[in-house]
């Protein structure tokens, strides 16, 4: 694939290139360029790395009216030889072509989106804040583009990859525990539907939940199926709770729940946690009874932007609080969280190909 560049001068770059003063959060900031491709014709043209800039997209576009959107969340992240490496990139690639499948859209080739993304990072790797916990979130995603108001499939599609210098995704970090809503009147997705899939109509349905899980100080809903009897996922991570014995469970992946890499990547990692790590299916009333007795004694959340969240309560609608353990972070958690952000910053070496180098272009506009 021959990607052309549309760059802002080495100097510019310089001026507006990210110098942190303070510790930056999580999806405020973009660098300076985008990479986009069109599909056309049958087939996706004219890939590019341009300067971060409004779209030009016509009011009939049918990502508009009819919510044809899906999109990835990965990360890259500054090893100690000054080099940037993407974690699971392949995984992000797959599943974005998974949740475009399920909304009947035309996928990128994995080596395309790929392609891509490492071209756009090593244009933009100056902006990688140097702090702790930092990263390069990447947030790839398709759009039908045909001004077109019949309901059927777009024929036109963009693909696009921004960048965003990022932190922790939630203020307080990793050593604060956050509480979650367990509500019977949300449900996140029904059988059948588009649950699995990274769709950006699901998080649009998820943002009233989401308002009403602050009122009750919660930091996000624990959704549970259609019939309130078992635990799903918490809509921006899947849902983790951890045995006396160290067993962590996690709740079987079906067609309601969006499959998250960081849940993949801990069940391949059992053995190097130095704990079972297995998927069941979880039910409401057992979960309760089993934090009470004790037989719970972590809990959390795994997910691309958190990576892991631990949980300390959960409040009902009936504003009744269920305490896990003692209401903090977890010994088990605690370790699960440093493996897995070990072998994401290299410290620790992991599975062979899930981080790859970034490799920098002679042309390259910061190959300072």
């Amino acid at each position: 694939m021959q990607i052309s560049y549309n760059l802002k001068s080495n100097s510019e770059r310089r001026q507006t290139a990210f110098e942190p003063k303070d510790n930056v959060g999580f999806g405020e900031l973009r660098t300076d360029h985008m990479f986009l491709m069109d599909f056309r014709d049958g087939q996706w043209i004219n890939p590019r790395i341009v300067p971060y800039a409004p779209f030009e997209v016509a009011p009939g576009a049918i990502a508009l009216h009819y919510g044809q959107s899906v999109f990835e969340g990965a990360k890259a992240f500054r090893h100690k030889d000054g080099e940037i490496y993407t974690f699971r990139l392949d995984k992000n690639a797959e599943r974005l072509n998974r949740s475009a499948d399920i909304l009947c859209m035309q996928g990128v080739p994995e080596a395309m989106q790929r392609a891509g993304i490492e071209a756009l990072i090593d244009i933009d790797r100056l902006w990688f804040p140097m702090q702790d916990d930092a990263c390069l979130y990447i947030r790839p995603f398709i759009f039908a583009t045909e001004d077109r108001l019949s309901v059927s499939p777009s024929e036109q599609y963009t693909f696009c990859v921004i960048l965003s210098p990022s932190g922790p995704y939630y203020k307080a970090g990793f050593n604060q525990a956050i509480r979650l809503l367990i509500s019977e009147r949300f449900h996140r997705a029904v059988s059948g539907g588009t649950g699995a899939s990274k769709a950006s109509g699901n998080y649009a349905a998820s943002l009233k939940a989401g308002k009403v899980a602050a009122e009750y100080g919660a930091a996000q809903v624990l959704y549970l199926d259609a019939t309130n009897q078992q635990i799903e996922e918490v809509g921006a991570m899947n849902h983790f709770h951890i045995l006396k014995d160290g067993t962590v469970i996690i709740p079987t992946f079906t067609d309601t729940i969006l499959k998250s890499i960081t849940s993949e990547s801990i069940l391949e990692l059992g053995r190097l946690l130095g704990c079972e790590v297995r998927q069941e299916t979880v039910m409401l009333e057992k979960f309760i009874q089993d934090i009470e007795s004790g037989e719970i004694i972590e809990a959390g959340g795994f997910g691309t932007a958190a990576v892991v969240a631990p949980v300390g309560s959960y409040i009902f609608e009936d504003r009744r609080v269920l305490t896990v353990g003692d209401g903090s972070v977890g010994e088990h958690t605690k370790r699960i969280y440093k493996v897995l952000t070990d072998i994401q910053k290299g410290y620790i070496q992991g599975p062979k190909d899930w981080l790859v180098k970034v490799a920098r272009k002679e042309n390259s506009a910061c190959a300072a």
